[in-house]
């Protein structure tokens, strides 16, 4: 039987685990949400409508020939037509932010990798480095068993399958032996060699067998 999985993402502003009174948690819908990286705006804001593709463009991150940390991280959540701030997202000391809940066992441990798209084939988008991982502006820590991640962590560039830039969300320690929730971070940071503005949808991946 496979195991499932619902995905979560922390829109309080406290650092508590998945499950903790008052604290709010957003379930994920992976087919229908999408997280937005973004400078912020008057329109692009926690609790305002979702946004249109011009109001996402002018509120993006400006190019200014510094490498330049994303400031505020959103949930789109599709359901409510909401942008929800992720609010402890990003390079700073936090560690319960992205909760990946699971039913029961696993015969792999899970782990996050990023990419193109959902065939997870390719890594070609600025974004993720244009095929050199290393380059990939997002960066993710493993949080599941750490006390916190560092207020100034780097963790590891996120692109593909390669070694060291995915997540071990079980800090490799295996296969779950049985329901448990597995926590990470995230951030993005674009490089001062941008020269070039866009938007990009690369894709976020929890990857792991089950029998």
């Amino acid at each position: 039987m496979a195991t499932a999985l619902t995905i979560h993402l922390n829109t309080d502003t406290q650092d508590f685990p998945l499950g903790t009174s008052g604290i709010v948690f957003t379930e994920v819908s992976p087919a229908n949400d999408s997280l937005i990286f973004s400078a912020g705006s008057d329109t692009v804001i926690d609790g305002a409508a979702i946004p249109s593709s011009f109001q996402l463009s002018c509120a993006g991150v400006f190019l200014t020939g510094v490498a330049t940390l994303v400031a505020h991280y959103f949930l789109s959540d599709i359901s409510a037509n909401q942008l929800k701030e992720i609010h402890l997202m990003g390079q700073q000391n936090k560690r319960y932010v992205v909760a990946f809940d699971f039913g029961g066992a696993t015969t792999s441990e899970p782990v996050l990798e990023a990419w193109d798209n959902s065939n997870m084939n390719t890594v070609l988008v600025t974004s993720l480095g244009g095929g050199t991982p290393a380059s990939s502006w997002l960066h993710g820590v493993t949080t599941t068993d750490a006390p916190g991640p560092g207020a100034l962590w780097e963790g590891y560039t996120l692109a593909g399958s390669s070694d060291s830039h995915f997540l071990w969300l079980n800090n490799e320690n295996g296969a779950l032996v049985g329901a448990d929730t597995l926590y990470c971070n995230l951030f993005m940071r674009v490089p001062a060699t941008q020269v070039a503005g866009g938007a990009e949808t690369p894709v976020l991946i929890c990857k792991y067998t089950t029998t």
